[in-house]
C-alpha cells in the first residue's frame, strides 16, 4: 500500500457532547479507535488483538477488564489540568472538539481526540494527554534519547491519519507539579501510516466483520491475562479436549524446549551450589558484621549481609485463625485462583 493522498477532510461521526458512557462505547465499537491501534499492531503492553475483537463485538468491553480503574479515572480527571500545563509550558493555544471523527476513505477508522492545538503557522496539530507514575517515566526515553512509547506513537499516528494533520504533541504528567511533565512531538510518517491502515483494515475485515477471532501472537503473560478475562474460572468437571494439529506442534516444541531447559537447569544448579558454598565462606568471616570491603583484580567491592524483617502469618497459624476467629478470617483473607500447566506421559489408550 502506498502513502495515502493528503487531500481529504475527516467526517464527524457523532457529536459526543451529551453522550453517556454506554452510548459512547456503542459508537466506539463501530470502528477502530486510536487506543486500539497498538493492540492490532501487536505492540501493546496492555491488551491483545483478541481483546479488541471481543470489545468490538460487544462481548467484553475494555472498561470491564481494565484492572487499574483508579489510574484510568485519575487520568481522565487530570486531563484539563495537564492540558493547561502544556499551554503554560509551550505558549501554544489549545481547543477541544466534542466530536468523534471518521476517516472518509477508511470508515472503520475513528478518532476521539483529547485536544487540538493552533500552531503559529495557522495549522492544526493534535494534543494527547497522558499520566503516569514517577517510576514509569523512563518509558519516554530509550538509550538516553527522548522518545514516544511505541504504543502511544501508534495512537498518535492513527489520529493523524483520520484527522489529516501532520503533527501530534504528547504531554505526560508523572508528578504533582508543573515541572514533572514530559512533552514530546512527532510528525507524520505516511509509510508508517500506510502499514497501520493496512493492518487495521485486515483486522476489521478479516476478523471483526467475519466474526473470526484473531490469533494470539503476543507475549505469554499478555495472552494468559486475556484468557483469564474471556475464558473465566476453570471447570474441573468438563471432559478432556483433543488438541488440534496446531496445538500438537506447539506441544512438540514445548517438550523440546523443556528438555533443553532441563539440561541447562542442571548446569545452573551446579553453578548455584558452588556460589552458595563460596558465599557461606565469606559470611563465616564476616560473623555478625553487616558490611565488608575488598579488592579483587584491581576493582573494589562492598559486600553487605543485612538483616531483613517482615511480618507474615505461617500456614499453621492461618489454620488456627480460621478455626478460632472465623469472622476475622473471612474479612481479611482473600481467595484467588491460579492454574498450573504440566505435561506428563500417559498410556496411548487414554489419548485415543
Amino acid at each position: 500500500m502506498t502513502a495515502q493522498s493528503p487531500n481529504y477532510a475527516p467526517r464527524v461521526f457523532v457529536d459526543t457532547t451529551d453522550l453517556s458512557r454506554e452510548e459512547w462505547l456503542a459508537y466506539r465499537r463501530q470502528g477502530i479507535g486510536g487506543s486500539d491501534a497498538a493492540s492490532i499492531m501487536g505492540i501493546s503492553p496492555f491488551r491483545t488483538a483478541r481483546d479488541i475483537y471481543y470489545d468490538k463485538l460487544g462481548l467484553v468491553t475494555t472498561a470491564e477488564y481494565e484492572g487499574n480503574w483508579v489510574a484510568l479515572k485519575m487520568g481522565h480527571l487530570l486531563e484539563d489540568l495537564v492540558a493547561e500545563i502544556f499551554t503554560r509550558k509551550t505558549g501554544l493555544p489549545i481547543f477541544k472538539l466534542e466530536r468523534m471523527f471518521q476517516h472518509p476513505l477508511y470508515p472503520f477508522m475513528l478518532a476521539d481526540v483529547d485536544f487540538f492545538i493552533t500552531l503559529p503557522n495557522g495549522q492544526t496539530a493534535i494534543l494527547e494527554i497522558k499520566t503516569t507514575n514517577y517510576n514509569a517515566k523512563s518509558h519516554w526515553w530509550s538509550n538516553g534519547q527522548e522518545i514516544v512509547p511505541e504504543y502511544y506513537e501508534a495512537q498518535g499516528r492513527h489520529y493523524m491519519a483520520v484527522m489529516n494533520v501532520d503533527e501530534v504533541y504528547f504531554c505526560c504528567l508523572y508528578g504533582n507539579n508543573e515541572d514533572e511533565v514530559i512533552i514530546r512531538h512527532i510528525e507524520r510518517d505516511c509509510f508508517y501510516e500506510s502499514e497501520l491502515i493496512f493492518l487495521e483494515q485486515c483486522f476489521w475485515t478479516d476478523h471483526v466483520l467475519a466474526r473470526i477471532p484473531p490469533p494470539y501472537t503476543e507475549d505469554a503473560e499478555l495472552i494468559e491475562e486475556s484468557l483469564k478475562r474471556h475464558v473465566g474460572l476453570a471447570d474441573p468437571e468438563k471432559d478432556a479436549v483433543q488438541l488440534s494439529e496446531k496445538s500438537k506442534r506447539c506441544l512438540e516444541k514445548y517438550l523440546e524446549l523443556q528438555a533443553c531447559k532441563a539440561d541447562r537447569d542442571q548446569e545452573a544448579e551446579s553453578l548455584n551450589k558452588e556460589m552458595k558454598r563460596l558465599r557461606a565462606l565469606i559470611i563465616a568471616e564476616m560473623g555478625d558484621n553487616c558490611t565488608a570491603y575488598c579488592e579483587v583484580n584491581g576493582s573494589c567491592y562492598k559486600v553487605t549481609y543485612n538483616p531483613i524483617q517482615k511480618a507474615s502469618i505461617m500456614k499453621k497459624d492461618m489454620l488456627r485463625m480460621q478455626t478460632l476467629y472465623p469472622e476475622a478470617y473471612r474479612q481479611f483473607v482473600t481467595t484467588s485462583e491460579y492454574r498450573t500447566f504440566r505435561v506428563s506421559g500417559v498410556p496411548k489408550e487414554q489419548v485415543t
